[in-house]
């Protein structure tokens, strides 16, 4: 799952507690806190994402400049199975956003800016 979230996303190792089973991942200014579910935290939290039940809707992470067709081909050539672009509403607005599954069934949101903005280049 950490290479998912490394080699796929682009996250970067910020720090590890393998003590308590806690990973922590830098994406841009937000941090992802990895649980393995078999770890010391992971048995104190609720069950494992599943069919039945998850203790997660899905993850936001915003990306600037979005490129919906780039993002789609580079998921599709590591692996993943993303879903198709598609407006949504977010914190921010309106605007593009791709879903695509990590490996243990967690959906990570790839979400491009508020429709109507400018790029920051322009």
């Amino acid at each position: 799952m950490l290479a998912f979230y490394v080699d796929v996303l682009g996250c970067a190792v910020e720090r590890r507690r393998d003590d308590i089973g806690l990973v922590q991942l830098r994406a841009g200014r937000s941090l992802i806190d990895l649980v393995p579910v078999d770890g010391k935290l992971g048995r104190a939290g609720g069950a494992a994402p599943g069919t039945d039940g998850r203790n997660l809707d899905h993850l936001c992470l915003r990306v600037d400049p979005f490129d919906g067709e780039a993002i789609l081909a580079f998921l599709r050539d590591s692996g993943a199975l993303p879903g198709e672009i598609a407006a949504r509403y977010g914190a921010e607005g309106e605007g593009p956003s791709i879903y695509v599954a990590d490996p243990e069934g967690n959906t990570v949101e790839l979400k491009g800016p508020p429709a109507g903005t400018t790029p920051p280049d322009a």
